[in-house]
């Protein structure tokens, strides 16, 4: 501005002051009313259109503090099996691959992954310039170690049996190939393991891994590390800081993210209502049940689980009867069932493939029935395949000679929710007029006694089919026996024929025809009465921004998101968010 514009200026407020001076009181206590209006209707109107206008973004900082019921152990991909192990090693380590917000598999380390004509070559090349916390680069050797102490029997890595038969070829420090005796095109999600770094783990022994300090003071290469960790006066831990690894890779917007660890769930609960903890995934159903939706948000992630009754035939002749096995599956209330032991967090089902993974026109029961009308539905069942009720009201039948009582025992886990579950079983079964006797073992002791040399007539199990739905295992009549999980003892070479082909389907659409062919199979022969597929609550603080992944295979799968939560948000116009 120029000497003469400046000199205007001062001229000009001169004379308004010179003005205002000569009103008396009175206007001058209008003109400042009038002008103090002015200038607010000014501020309001910038206020309201800023409020309309503007947009909340999330932006970087903050710790978010999680709890969980446990101690770590294991924060270790290879080893890693408690909820606390799991949630860990997925914010600290990374894989080849992981589980995007949509629920598809996209590249992690990996830049490209290729997979063979004939479906037996992975070939993997991997990022340019990715290292591990300690700085150390991650290369193609790292992945094949990793690999090689899950497939060591002595390690005995629950991971195991992910990579038998695998043979792993190194050709560069980038590419390296997985080499399948067979097609199998559910493989490609075994590539979300974890990498180790060699340079660490390498110098212990098979027997010295599971004792090393390593274990508890991890070093990988995923969105956050280790910057401290916090142990009573027994060294056991109590937290952990984990800080933002500062990876190309991850650029996460949460600064840090503490973990503490309780010993039980009462403990846990009053720091997250106090508000020392902002989150967590370790409480019971009926304790979230509890929680004010106004404070917490409670994100459900359904799982790839079906809890179902697999009914072993050749220890009872009355199971052998299929109007037997479908009584019993009609005199039981699923909805009730969710409803009573799951707190409604979950999905009833008839269905041995899981909601929510498939859209099957099975995936649900039929509409409920009340009580009276299952129960005659079920009786008459019973009644045309030649049972009659006694004067005890209990059903009987004679065969060869002999009366025989319609009566089961329902084998199942020491633990919930499978204690509950069996014992709504039981009444609902009591109510028919069928006898229930109901054992529990110790989870070790069900696993050596009990599964594996099939010795159960009815066993109340929870078959875990993962994000690639591979019902193999479970059902194909060469799973029969231990190892194998097909704890129904089911055989049908048509239902045979199917899970094979799934097994080498890639194309989505054919994928869904065989599984409704195997659903349709199963559900008719009634060897098993699946109840429901449960689901995982994640609880939050309302104010913590967290993107829900689609599709998740255990509960960890979630934190495959965590560079997209956010503690805090600014309000941003619309225009400098291009």
């Amino acid at each position: 501005m120029s000497k003469l514009s400046l000199r205007h200026s001062y001229l000009n407020f001169d004379k308004l002051f010179g003005y205002l001076g000569k009103l008396s009181s009175g206007d001058r206590l209008l003109f400042s009313v009038v002008a103090l209006f002015l200038v607010g209707s000014i501020l309001w109107s910038l206020y309201t259109i800023n409020r309309e206008v503007s947009v909340l973004l999330p932006i970087d900082g903050g710790m978010l503090t999680e709890g969980i019921i446990g101690t770590p152990r294991f924060v270790n991909p290879v080893l890693a099996i408690t909820r606390a192990d799991l949630d860990l090693s997925t914010l600290i380590y990374s894989g080849l691959m992981k589980v995007s917000v949509g629920g598809e598999l996209v590249e992690d380390l990996a830049e490209s992954v290729t997979i063979s004509t004939d479906g037996t070559v992975y070939s993997v090349t991997l990022k340019e310039d990715i290292f591990f916390h300690d700085g150390t680069p991650l290369t193609t050797a790292d992945v094949a170690y990793t690999i090689a102490l899950i497939q060591d029997p002595e390690l005995k890595s629950p991971h195991r049996g992910n990579w038998n038969n695998v043979r792993v070829e190194v050709i560069s420090d980038r590419e390296i190939n997985f080499i399948l005796p067979e097609k199998y095109s559910p493989f490609i999600e075994n590539l979300t393991q974890g990498i180790l770094p060699k340079h660490l783990w390498s110098q212990l022994t098979t027997e010295e891994i599971p004792f090393s300090q390593h274990n508890t003071e991890p070093i990988g290469s995923g969105p956050y590390k280790v910057a401290e960790v916090d142990r009573d006066a027994g060294g056991l831990i109590e937290s952990y800081k984990l800080v933002a690894s500062k990876n190309d890779l991850y650029k996460v917007k949460i600064d840090s993210i503490r973990v503490n660890f309780y010993d039980t769930e009462d403990t846990l609960l009053e720091d997250l209502k106090s508000g020392l903890v902002d989150a967590t995934g370790t409480l019971s159903t009926s304790v979230i049940s509890s929680l004010d939706e106004s404070k917490f948000t409670k994100i459900q992630y359904p799982l790839p689980r079906t809890f179902g009754l697999f009914i072993n035939h050749n220890k009872s002749s009355a199971l052998r009867e299929k109007p037997v096995r479908e009584a019993l599956n009609l005199a039981i209330d699923k909805e009730a069932l969710v409803k009573e032991v799951l707190n409604n967090y979950g999905q009833p089902t008839d269905s041995p493939i899981p909601t929510g993974f498939y859209a099957l026109e099975s995936d649900s029961p039929n509409e409920p029935e009340n009580t009276e009308s299952r129960l005659a539905k079920a009786a008459a069942l019973l009644e045309e395949a030649g049972w009659s009720k006694s004067d005890g009201g209990n059903w009987v039948k004679s065969v060869d000679d002999s009366e025989i009582t319609l009566s089961v025992k329902i084998t199942t886990a020491n633990t919930e929710p499978f204690k509950s579950t069996a014992e709504f079983v039981k009444s609902s079964w009591e109510d028919l007029g069928v006898v229930v006797e109901v054992a529990k073992f110790d989870q070790s002791d069900l696993i050596q006694s009990v599964i594996r040399p099939r010795d159960y007539q009815i066993l109340l199990f929870g078959a875990d089919v993962g994000r690639g739905l591979d019902l193999y295992p479970f059902w194909h009549s060469s799973q029969r026996e231990d190892p194998g999980l097909n704890v129904a003892l089911y055989t049908n070479i048509d239902a045979d024929g199917y899970l094979e082909e799934y097994r080498v389907a890639t194309e989505e659409t054919q994928k869904a025809e065989l599984l409704k062919n195997i659903d349709d199979l199963i559900k008719k022969e009634t060897y098993a009465i699946s109840l429901y597929n449960p689901v995982f609550v994640y609880v939050v603080r309302d104010d913590v921004g967290v993107f829900q992944i689609d599709k998740i295979g255990k509960p960890s799968d979630r934190l495959y998101s965590i560079n997209l939560w956010h503690l805090n948000e600014a309000s941003v116009w619309p225009i400098f968010t291009k």
